[in-house]
């Protein structure tokens, strides 16, 4: 029983050793040069841009801003914050590409890919976190403010 085991195992291993020989190659296969420079290039004027339209946005932010008071003001430090967001994302998003681009075999792209998902997921958690606590605040600010409004009407009828 234990050479026809072996005989079948053999016969396996034999029927997909081009299929592991391609695997194995397939991993260290490298990149060529000129694509990861293209790649790098286009990264960068995409990374411009973002920055253009940032520029541009903060700009229209200062505005409105300006343009009005009060509870807008809050409104435009949330757009602000998202404005911001937006553009740390579109950064990190192109310093990706760069990094995949300089990989020089696909288990080197794994592990960078591996590194930025965990760093984004650690934003994340990070960003919420902030939202929370910002949101909160909000939150109690806005009680204490009718609460002191409700004492000033109190205070008029007693």
């Amino acid at each position: 029983m234990t050479i026809e085991t072996n005989s079948v195992l053999n016969s396996v291993k034999e029927a997909f050793a081009p299929v592991t020989e391609a695997f194995t190659k397939l991993q260290n296969l490298e990149v060529p040069e000129a694509a990861r420079e293209f790649v790098k290039k286009q990264a960068e004027v995409a990374k411009t841009r973002a920055a253009d339209a940032y520029a541009g946005s903060e700009k229209v932010t200062n505005v409105i801003e300006s343009a009005v008071a009060g509870s807008v003001t809050e409104a435009a430090k949330i757009s602000r914050n998202i404005q911001q967001a937006m553009y740390q994302d579109a950064e990190a998003f192109f310093a990706g590409i760069d990094k995949l681009a300089s990989a020089k075999s696909l288990s080197e792209a794994a592990q960078i890919q591996s590194d930025l998902v965990r760093a984004r997921g650690e934003l994340f958690v990070s960003r919420a976190k902030a939202t929370t606590e910002y949101l909160g605040k909000l939150v109690t600010d806005g009680a204490k403010t009718a609460q002191d409004n409700f004492a000033k009407v109190y205070g008029k009828t007693a």
